[in-house]
């Protein structure tokens, strides 16, 4: 099925798929999810991944210190921060089979069973099969466990990723358009062609894994609450092979976790590669309200606020054009990341811009650091070369905050990579704590006491997620000459 010919469609669909009673899910997840008894830990590939979640810990770094005191926590759930999306291949394999050995030491010595979960781009991009197979083999090597599928889930609500009949789609107003015919199916490094998510898994495993291989929940199913049809195709299957689940609400997450974690009592080992929203249903997260300015600020802070634009898909650029009717409330920026192959040349905008920035945010005005519009891309079909350009860009762009002595009143980064950048090597962040979210998908880290700026509120905004205005609007409400905030 050639991607072109999946036809988009309009949003209406949803209303074809009744609602099954919630309540009595609720109580039935609840007490599913209560067996289990296992820790979860989402092996995060940049920081966005916890755009669902809140009053969860997020670690960054894999050491054997840093993962035990996930397993410690109460909290049944953790993160670790990989940061692989930019990361080229072999270092990936590399971090994800360290990863693997030290829950092995751990879980062993704490006698304690787990869930890893691989959280990755709602819109199909990042180190896939790489790291799920990486962790599939280093655990069932250093480990009695042997894992029977690869649950793939990349749902994502709050971002406008659905899947519905097997296609994969994002949304875009009140269209659903086909995933592989998105400008992220067109990523240099990342790319792909597939929006039917078993020609995905066929496209890029090469084949080792088959679309007929693949096992598929259907919405016709989880709505009618069919678990015992799900719990027999979850028991059937083996050998790593793949379970598509189609997902357009929560609802369905809710019904498939029945059914899989009466599987995982039955005997049955899964590894998951989803998007955000399994954490959140994995973990039990109840929603809270977005955070208002008056939970993310100190009354005597009166600095202006550091946004910092690093991501280039179409939907940043339109929300940074919206940007322009703040005028004079804030100060813009612009970083000339085309200096990136003149010898010095970003060592001297890394300078220019920060003490620009510390001018203005002195005196209480929220800037604005963003990179030239245009993109940048190397004359070469090389993913990796591509990717190192990249990351030597962000790197220019993060040391602007390393280098900066001004305490700002909030940091946003625009981007995963960049917000990576910016959390560990400017901040120097080694746990965070996720305070909640911003907007839909927008979430809120609030730094620890080993930070450059401790106690700061660090915003991570997806270069894929929110409406036009979603940047202007929490950069309005937290600008602070505003009087009245809500966000």
């Amino acid at each position: 099925m050639s991607p072109n010919n999946i036809s988009a469609i309009d949003d209406s669909i949803f209303k074809q798929y009744e609602t099954p009673n919630e309540n009595s899910i609720e109580q039935a997840l609840k007490e599913a999810l209560s067996l289990l008894n296992r820790k979860i830990v989402v092996l995060d590939d940049d920081p966005t991944g916890v755009q669902t979640v809140h009053d969860i810990f997020v670690y960054t770094s894999w050491d054997r210190q840093s993962i035990e005191s996930g397993f410690a926590e109460a909290n049944p759930m953790f993160f670790i921060l990989t940061n692989s999306r930019g990361l080229p291949a072999e270092k990936t394999r590399q971090v994800h089979e360290e990863i693997g050995r030290n829950i092995a030491v751990i879980s062993k010595r704490r006698a304690q069973k787990y869930i890893i979960v691989s959280r990755s781009d709602s819109t199909l991009r990042g180190h896939f099969p790489l790291e799920t197979m990486t962790l599939r083999d280093t655990l069932e090597r250093d480990t009695e466990i042997k894992f029977d599928a690869e649950i793939v889930i990349p749902f994502f609500k709050e971002g406008g990723r659905f899947t519905i009949n097997n296609i994969h789609y994002v949304r875009e107003g009140h269209m659903l358009i086909p995933v592989g015919q998105t400008e992220f199916a067109k990523d240099k490094t990342f790319g792909f062609y597939s929006s039917h998510l078993g020609e995905w898994v066929e496209e890029k495993t090469k084949g080792a894994f088959t679309k007929e291989s693949c096992t598929y929940i259907s919405l016709e199913d989880l709505r009618s609450v069919n678990t015992k049809k799900i719990l027999d195709q979850l028991m059937k299957v083996k050998n790593f092979n793949k379970v598509i689940v189609n997902a357009i609400d929560y609802i369905d997450l809710k019904v498939f976790f029945i059914a899989l974690a009466r599987a995982i009592e039955l005997g049955k080992e899964f590894i998951f590669r989803t998007a955000s929203a399994v954490p959140k249903i994995l973990g039990q997260i109840p929603d809270i309200p977005f955070l208002s300015r008056s939970d993310l600020m100190n009354k005597g802070n009166h600095s202006g606020g550091l946004v910092i634009i690093g991501s280039h898909v179409n939907k940043t650029t339109q929300q940074f054009e919206l940007l322009k009717e703040l005028g004079d409330q804030v100060e813009f920026i612009e970083f000339n990341q085309h200096l990136v192959l003149t010898p010095g040349g970003l060592d001297s905008e890394v300078e220019r811009a920060k003490e620009l920035a510390e001018g203005s945010i002195s005196k209480g005005k929220t800037v604005i650091i963003y990179t030239r519009r245009e993109r940048f891309d190397l004359d070469t079909d090389d993913k990796e070369q591509q990717l190192a350009v990249s990351v030597k860009i962000s790197a220019a762009l993060t040391s602007i905050v390393e280098k900066m002595q001004v305490r700002p009143s909030y940091i946003l980064a625009k981007g995963g990579i960049t917000s990576r950048d910016i959390g560990i090597k400017a901040l120097r962040l080694k746990r965070a704590l996720v305070k909640g979210q911003a907007k839909p998908g927008i979430p809120v880290w609030m730094t620890g006491n080993e930070s450059k700026f401790p106690d700061l509120p660090f915003i991570i905004f997806p270069g894929n997620v929110g409406e036009k205005d979603t940047l202007r609007q929490i950069i309005e409400e937290l600008n602070p000459n505003q009087n009245k905030i809500h966000i």
